[in-house]
């Protein structure tokens, strides 16, 4: 089904019908993707006495506890109560759904240390003249086993503190990565590009959204798609999230 969606005065023609799911579902045991040295996410039925949260052993209903961490354990959407001494919260902070997204594929680069980074070199040439208000980040290589890779004490590619202002003056407002954080795995707790992402505590830019632990199936193309940004209403600096790309016709 071909609907319009109106959006900074132009007209964009989507397929609500043909949704590009980016994220990675969450599943309970070792198969999920998991970072920050977290537990594996737990799926258990409740027990009350004799009653059981679980038909198959003879309960009335499913009736489960799940036990994750939204930052470890799968896609997740963040705001700056990430790192804020303030309590925020996404809910509060992320209000509008739809965006313009950019979805570009990057081969990160070995530094001297042997980290592999995302530069602003390598954001300049993907973006060109593209101002998009969302960019979404494919890695390379793109292979099925970021679907349920552990990334604890590997230390993922990350995103360089001089490409993260060069996204800011773009204009991106929510940054989407298939790692699992835009900053480098043990970085002494500086978090540069998240700091400079949100301009904390300077210019606090409390809008703006990070996203992490996506999957983009290499079938996808590269090019510009509509954003649908999905979470939960968690009161918490981040929360599971469902990000939609839609192909523009």
């Amino acid at each position: 089904m071909i609907a319009s969606i109106f959006h900074k005065g132009k007209d964009y023609k989507i397929d609500i019908y043909q949704p590009i799911d980016i994220s990675i579902p969450l599943r309970a045991g070792k198969n999920n993707p998991s970072a920050w040295y977290v537990n594996p996410m737990k799926i258990e039925p409740v027990i009350n006495g004799n009653w059981i949260g679980d038909v198959n052993q003879g309960g009335s209903v499913n009736f489960r506890d799940i036990t994750f961490n939204p930052h470890g354990n799968g896609t997740h959407t963040e705001c700056v109560g990430h790192i804020s001494k303030e309590f925020v919260t996404i809910n509060q902070c992320l209000k509008q759904f739809m965006y313009l997204a950019e979805v570009i594929t990057v081969l990160p680069f070995e530094v001297e240390n042997g980290d592999f980074v995302i530069t602003k070199k390598q954001l300049e040439a993907a973006l060109e003249n593209s101002k998009p208000e969302a960019l979404v980040i494919r890695t390379l290589s793109n292979g099925l086993n970021k679907l349920s890779m552990q990334y604890s004490n590997t230390n993922p590619p990350y995103v360089l503190e001089e490409a993260i202002h060069f996204l800011n003056v773009k204009g991106v407002e929510h940054l989407l990565i298939d790692m699992p954080s835009i900053d480098r795995e043990n970085d002494e707790g500086k978090l540069l590009a998240h700091h400079a992402f949100w301009q904390y505590p300077n210019n606090t830019q409390f809008q703006k959204t990070i996203t992490e632990l996506i999957y983009v199936p290499n079938e996808i193309n590269d090019g510009t798609y509509i954003l649908n940004l999905q979470i939960a209403s968690f009161e918490n600096d981040a929360s599971p999230s469902k990000p939609i790309l839609y192909k523009i016709f």
